[in-house]
């Protein structure tokens, strides 16, 4: 199935400063970019079609898969001067780099490159800078059995903040975690049919207008998730995440995790 990437926003809480032009998805998390880990995540699950839609930033993008180093994240063996590979991230991917406008809104990013979707019924989407362990597999299987045009992967909110009850005489009459609420977040994960772009005007937005117009029609189906989700919107939760990376405490590679175990089955 073919995974689309939204990857050319400004980035703006992101950046340190304006001779800084890199787009967000490729602040660093080790030694790799955001928006590999993201395409490592689909890519482990058999999704390896990519359609970047790209923007701002875009030679950073286009530089970074142009000239890549597999020995950054792979073993290798270094044998008479020459590099022989143990194993590599992309040599089975097919990437295909699209400019779709420095100001263009995600859903106009997303109509742009429809031609290069085939007419697939069924694909992917991603904001290419929010990390997670979700059962993608799982996903899918449940948005492909039911009648709907779209799916969109909610989480809890994750603000540390506290909501407070007032009532008319200014008196407090409760304090509730933002996170304990009833509500849920877009989480960034998309499954689409070709319906939602029905639902999408010239210059429009996937989520306000795609996603709106199938939830007024019945037709958009939540999949819950309650495990890890990470966004990378500030400098901040990008450093946590290249921090806990330090430390092996990484939940979303999940191609790590599961190698172990299929490792571990296998000296059983």
């Amino acid at each position: 199935m073919k995974v689309v990437l939204f990857c050319g926003g400004y980035g703006m809480r992101m950046r340190s400063g304006a001779s800084d032009d890199v787009p967000k998805p490729m602040a660093m998390v080790g030694p790799r970019p955001l928006i590999w880990h993201v395409m490592r995540y689909y890519a482990h699950f058999g999704h390896r079609e990519f359609i970047l839609c790209l923007g701002y930033g875009a030679d950073h993008i286009k530089n970074f898969f142009l000239h890549y180093e597999e020995t950054a994240s792979n073993d290798f063996v270094l044998r008479g001067g020459r590099t022989e590979l143990l194993s590599t991230d992309i040599s089975d991917w097919t990437i295909t780099f699209a400019q779709t406008g420095i100001e263009s809104p995600i859903g106009e990013r997303l109509r742009r490159v429809r031609h290069h979707l085939d007419g697939d019924e069924m694909f992917l989407a991603n904001y290419a800078d929010v990390l997670t362990d979700a059962p993608l597999d799982e996903m899918i299987d449940r948005f492909a059995a039911r009648d709907a045009g779209a799916s969109m992967m909610v989480v809890p909110p994750q603000s540390s903040f506290h909501c407070v009850e007032l009532g008319e005489d200014g008196l407090v009459g409760g304090i509730t975690a933002v996170s304990d609420l009833p509500l849920w977040e877009n989480g960034g994960y998309f499954v689409l049919r070709q319906e939602v772009f029905d639902h999408i005007p010239e210059d429009g937005d996937l989520v306000a207008d795609g996603c709106a117009g199938l939830a007024k029609e019945g037709r958009l189906v939540a999949h819950r998730h309650r495990g890890f989700w990470k966004p990378t919107d500030t400098v901040k939760e990008r450093a946590a995440l290249d921090a806990a990376y330090a430390t092996g405490d990484r939940p979303w590679a999940v191609w790590e995790r599961d190698g172990a175990r299929a490792d571990a089955g296998a000296r059983a």
